[in-house]
Order: C-alpha cells, then sequence, then structure tokens
C-alpha cells in the first residue's frame, strides 16, 4: 500500500473547503454534512477527524473517520491514500459506509488489515422524494417525541437498532450511552416521531440530520404485531410533511436491497433512487 504524504486532517480553518467539497454529493454526504454545519472541524465536538486528500496541495476529497469510517467524494486515488492513513491508524469505527464504489473500493484495501467483517451490505439503494405522497392520508396521531419521553421512546430505538444493525446498541462498550445520546439528541430538536397505542411506541421515525439542501429520514421501525396494516405509510407521511415544513425541500433515506417490504413502503410514497450506498458492519 502506498504511503500517502498529501492525507491530513482538516483543520478548523478550513471548514468553507469541507463543505464546498460536501456539497458536491450532497444527499450521500447528507449526514456528514449535517454534523460539520452543527460542529465544525473540530474532532471533540465533531465526534471524529475529517482527513481531506489534498492532490497538488488542494483539498479534494474526504474522509469522516470516527465512529463510522465514510469516504466522501472520493475517487480511487483519494481512497488509497484515506486507506494507508486508517491502516495507519487502526480500526476504530464500527462500520464503513458511504457511496457503494467508493466504499467497496475502500474495503477492499482495508480488508486484509481488518477483515473479516461481520456483515457486508454490498448494495443499499439511496432514495429521495421532493413532495408529498398523492392518495395518502398523513396519520394524525403520529407526534413529535417530547423531551421527557425517553424512557417511552427507547424500548422502540433499541429494537430498530438491534434488528436492522444485527447486535443491541446496548451491548456497546458504553453500555448504549452515545446510542442514548444520539436519540436524545433528536428528541432534543423536535425530529423524533411515535405513535402511541397503549403506552406503548407502535410506529417510530427520526429525521436524523438537516442541511439546507436535504435531510435524511432514520430509525423507521414497526411494532412486529403491527406490520401489514399500513401504519409505517401514513406514519411517514406525517413525518415528510414536517420534514419539508420545517427541514429542506429534498428528503432521503436508504435502505437494504433485500428488504422488499421497506422498499414498497418507500416506493408508495413517491421515493425514487438516486445511487447505491454500502456499509460494512463489524
Amino acid at each position: 500500500m502506498l504511503i500517502a504524504p498529501s492525507t491530513r486532517v482538516l483543520e478548523p480553518a478550513e471548514l468553507s473547503d469541507a463543505l464546498a467539497v460536501l456539497d458536491r454529493d450532497p444527499v450521500a454526504n447528507a449526514f456528514v454534512t449535517s454534523r460539520v454545519l452543527e460542529c465544525g472541524l473540530d474532532p471533540v465536538r465533531l465526534g471524529g477527524e475529517m482527513w481531506g486528500w489534498y492532490p497538488h496541495g488542494r483539498l479534494s476529497a474526504l474522509c469522516y473517520s470516527g465512529a463510522n469510517l465514510v469516504p466522501l467524494s472520493a475517487g480511487p486515488d483519494a481512497v488509497r491514500s484515506f486507506a494507508e492513513r486508517a491502516v495507519r491508524q487502526g480500526r476504530v469505527c464500527s462500520s464503513i459506509v458511504g457511496r457503494a464504489d467508493s466504499t467497496a473500493a475502500l474495503w477492499a484495501l482495508l480488508e486484509p488489515f481488518w477483515g473479516p467483517a461481520r456483515e457486508v451490505r454490498a448494495r443499499q439503494p439511496l432514495l429521495t422524494a421532493t413532495a408529498m405522497p398523492r392518495g395518502i392520508t398523513p396519520d394524525p396521531r403520529v407526534r413529535r417525541v417530547r423531551r421527557n419521553e425517553m424512557d417511552l421512546v427507547m424500548p422502540a430505538a433499541v429494537a430498530m437498532f438491534t434488528e436492522e444493525v444485527g447486535v443491541s446498541p446496548l451491548s456497546a462498550p458504553d453500555g448504549g450511552l452515545a446510542y442514548q445520546s444520539r436519540i436524545a439528541e433528536t428528541v432534543g430538536h423536535g425530529r423524533c416521531f411515535v405513535r402511541v397505542e397503549d403506552g406503548r411506541v407502535v410506529f417510530k421515525a427520526e429525521i436524523g440530520a438537516v442541511t439546507p439542501r436535504v435531510c435524511q429520514i432514520q430509525g423507521v421501525w414497526t411494532a412486529p404485531d403491527r406490520r401489514g396494516r399500513g401504519l409505517a405509510v401514513a406514519g411517514l407521511a406525517t413525518v415528510l410533511r414536517h420534514a419539508f415544513a420545517e427541514c429542506s425541500p429534498v428528503a432521503s433515506l436508504y435502505v437494504n436491497d433485500f428488504n422488499a417490504p421497506a422498499r414498497a413502503v418507500y416506493r408508495r410514497l413517491g421515493f425514487t433512487g438516486t445511487g447505491m450506498l454500502m456499509s460494512v458492519l463489524f
């Protein structure tokens, strides 16, 4: 593997340059962009380092290195440079995620050092919607989670994460504190939505990242005994109404290609494909 002296950690003063790179792919880069807009480039506030690739001395590509390793607008040369730095650093992330082409190339270089992965999800369609769906009535019982309702929403959030990722967030070395903090953040911003029946959450979704151009919906979950009854379609229509009115003109999400029921829900809501992501889970 080649040494890459053209890769280094960005300085806080390079914020505008970083945002310019992120803005080349606003949908795929939404999560990282939202964090950078909120926290800047300070690694402590950002929760990780932002690496830059500087061919000929100019910033051309990025890679976020924190709980996730995320190549951003990175071509083959940048990917090789980021892989070399990642090998030197050692694995600190729980996943690699990004556009499928750059993530696959990055994993091919890292697998001999970091492998095997617990799971590789090579095809995760990235979808967008730009208008409310026709013929679907938003669920009036879907509402924001209140700040004093963490005990109400956490069991649903943990169930969603465990089903989606394959391990409980409570099994993390910190006992799930970081995950609870992330849920509390979405609740505090008024971007966590639920339908509650008989004192329990039966539908949940979050607007997890917001930029001026796009917001990302995540954490979509319906209680197993309530699936197949249209709760997700109507519930997400409510979430979309809030997303378009309060956040961004484009709503995005990504889904596992093998999750046929979820993909059918998103089609009914008017989401269309805009690319492919890939995730490597450890």
